[in-house]
């Protein structure tokens, strides 16, 4: 778990836009989703 933390703790961006800072965190969300559906239809 603390791994996992750390691990998140560096995909972490600290941008000062509003915009680049969605996009960015959206990105994050469809690569999540993504590997989670894949684990899925692997499991």
């Amino acid at each position: 778990m603390n791994e996992l933390l750390r691990r998140a703790g560096a995909i972490r961006c600290d941008i000062p836009d509003p915009r680049e800072a969605f996009g960015h965190r959206l990105r994050v969300g469809l690569v999540v989703a993504a590997f989670i559906l894949i684990l899925s239809l692997l499991g």
